[in-house]
């Protein structure tokens, strides 16, 4: 996965152009990474620091780590957004990890449920509104490290954020629909 911003946004939106889509993915996307976060934490802490290095709630678990690893490629990709969207990560591991350490069963089964769910919600979004199978099916590991900078982007973008890339993503996302759609034509009249 090359660290190209404006062609990692045109995969990613190429498969979510529906508002619909769209919408569940914005809901679902950060539900998804958060309650990952929240079941990866069940490792306990894989890196022992000492005391004086531990940030209370953020101890070295799996979710921990994986907090800092997507948060750093946000960051890595887009700085001042990726930044927020690190910190946010950063947050949701401790805010899990606090939850996970009072009440381990609960904090389990809620995870396993809104991770279910909302998995459930976004295939149903595909199918029902998009009518294109998910990114995830063409490339998993782009679209698990790109959906949450992807939906965060689209939020920010409704506030006028960075709207020439914005507008450029657009176009480039417009043209490989364009492809989609004749390969699909291609492979039907083939038939």
């Amino acid at each position: 996965m090359a660290l190209n911003l404006e062609r990692q946004l045109t995969f990613y939106g190429a498969y979510h152009r529906n508002s619909v889509n769209v919408a569940i993915h914005m809901v679902c996307v950060p539900l998804i990474l958060f309650s990952g976060f929240a079941l990866a934490a069940n490792t306990g802490t894989l890196i022992p620091l000492p005391k004086v290095l531990t940030i209370p709630h953020l101890d070295l678990n799996l979710g921990t780590l994986a907090a800092f690893t997507w948060g750093g490629l946000y960051v890595l990709l887009e700085p001042v957004a990726g930044t927020v969207l690190a910190l946010i990560c950063l947050g949701a591991a401790a805010a899990t990890n606090e939850a996970l350490s009072e009440n381990p069963t609960l904090t389990n089964q809620v995870a396993i449920a809104v991770h279910v769910i909302c998995w459930l919600l976004q295939f149903i979004g595909h199918g029902a509104f998009e009518g294109r199978a998910p990114a995830l099916l063409d490339n998993l590991i782009q679209a698990i490290f790109l959906a949450p900078l992807f939906v965060w982007l689209e939020f920010l973008f409704k506030f006028g954020y960075r709207r020439e890339l914005q507008d450029r993503v657009a176009k480039a996302v417009q043209v490989e629909i364009a492809k989609f759609r004749e390969r699909k034509s291609k492979n039907e009249k083939a038939q």
